[in-house]
């Protein structure tokens, strides 16, 4: 075990909040035009083509897998074109996707329009804003990490009302258009002018350093099991969240609660996540990373099981919400401070990407997996699977805490 030296006291630099504020708004629009419109969109999609609801969520599967393909080579760019460039570029690419999922005819032209919306993701999501957060903050990163989740927990509170609302007066090809031209309008401003350029602290930290008061970060065996078993938790967690991000609402409807009702519960998904976020911003701090994680991590299946005997009961349901959005926040958070934790701020990009790799199938699978599983087998048999994976996650992350070093800072700021 080796450690890298800290930054000095303080270097979470001045003016790093405008660099947070728009990081946190591009991702708020990135969130929800490349993710959660899907969401509402899908059934109106399945009966503009005239096909199975398979196909049409075959097809995100499909660009979810090869999201997850392209991570690791987003975050080598990444880390060697900087946030600046990259970030840029992907803007560019991810309102030419989705304008060119607007133009869809066939199946073809669908599954390449899709695939190429998760692939360009991948430059312009959250590993892409934490790489950014840390180049320009080095290993102090944690609290601006949890700055930036707080902003971006608003994603499905504002885009799944506002996607619904739109849908009453266009259609899901007109909604794409528009979210083409506003995500261009206001991210590549953004990352073009406010991100920082190629370097930064990050890219001064190219090797561990035997001396100093700095953070301690994992190497050789331990380094590669906790990696394992951070990989296994965001796998399992991953199938989860990519789950309900898209069966969410019908999920609900199924235990008969109305459109509406349904819609407004999954609302409550975001400020639970923002609520989450901000708890941990301001008590959080001198927790290990690590904790964090399992201790959030248990509130998942407990909201799923509350989900499981709620019938149709209203509260429940939104107890379930509650739980499972604070959870899912808090997620978004251990993904940038945990890995920034553990094995420290050289090559964080890539490390983010690899990350996401071992378990691209399992994400990808979802929600396709999810529906058959649904409409085989009914709801209860389907939210009992979601409560063992995230239970198994959660113990991952139980597991994972031994790993935790002991350092000055360890806690962060």
């Amino acid at each position: 075990m080796t450690t890298l030296s800290a930054p000095p006291a303080g270097s979470p630099a001045r003016g790093h909040l405008g660099l947070i504020v728009a990081l946190g708004a591009t991702q708020v629009a990135g969130y929800g035009t490349l993710y959660y419109t899907f969401a509402v969109l899908a059934p109106e999609m399945t009966k503009s083509f005239g096909w199975a609801p398979e196909w049409t969520y075959g097809a995100f599967a499909a660009g979810l897998l090869a999201g997850g393909l392209a991570a690791p080579f987003s975050g080598l760019l990444i880390d060697r074109f900087g946030t600046r460039a990259m970030m840029s570029l992907g803007s560019v690419l991810a309102a030419a996707a989705l304008y060119g999922l607007s133009q869809a005819r066939d199946p073809v032209s669908y599954y390449v329009a899709m695939i190429a919306v998760e692939t360009v993701a991948t430059l312009v999501l959250y590993d892409a804003a934490f790489t950014a957060l840390t180049q320009a903050e080095g290993a102090g990163a944690r609290r601006a990490i949890s700055k930036l989740t707080l902003i971006g927990g608003f994603a499905s509170t504002l885009f799944w009302p506002l996607t619904t609302a739109l849908l009453a007066h266009y259609d899901w090809r007109s909604i794409y258009q528009l979210y083409a031209i506003g995500y261009l309008a206001l991210c590549l401003p953004l990352h073009a002018l406010l991100l920082p350029a190629r370097g930064g602290k990050a890219a001064s930290v190219t090797a561990p350093k035997p001396e100093g008061d700095g953070q301690a970060y994992l190497l050789g065996r331990d380094r590669t099991r906790a990696f394992l078993l951070l990989a296994l938790a965001f796998s399992l967690q991953g199938f989860v969240m990519s789950a309900m991000s898209v069966h969410m609402l019908t999920m609900l409807q199924g235990l008969g609660l109305s459109a509406a009702l349904a819609v407004g519960i999954g609302a409550m998904v975001g400020p639970s996540q923002v609520t989450g976020r901000l708890v941990e911003m301001l008590f959080g701090t001198n927790l290990e990373p690590t904790t964090t994680a399992w201790v959030s991590a248990t509130l998942m299946p407990i909201g799923f099981a509350l989900l499981l005997v709620s019938g149709t009961t209203a509260t429940l349901a939104g107890l379930f919400a509650i739980a499972y959005g604070v959870s899912m926040g808090l997620s978004s958070i251990v993904r940038g401070t945990v890995p920034l934790r553990l094995f420290g701020p050289a090559g964080y990009g890539a490390m983010l990407g690899k990350l996401s790799a071992p378990g691209l199938a399992i994400r990808a699978a979802a929600p396709v997996a999810f529906a058959v599983m649904v409409e085989r087998a009914g709801l209860m048999p389907s939210t009992i699977l979601l409560i063992v994976l995230s239970g198994a996650a959660a113990a991952a992350l139980f597991a994972l805490s031994r790993y935790t070093v002991s350092a000055p800072g360890a806690g962060g700021r």
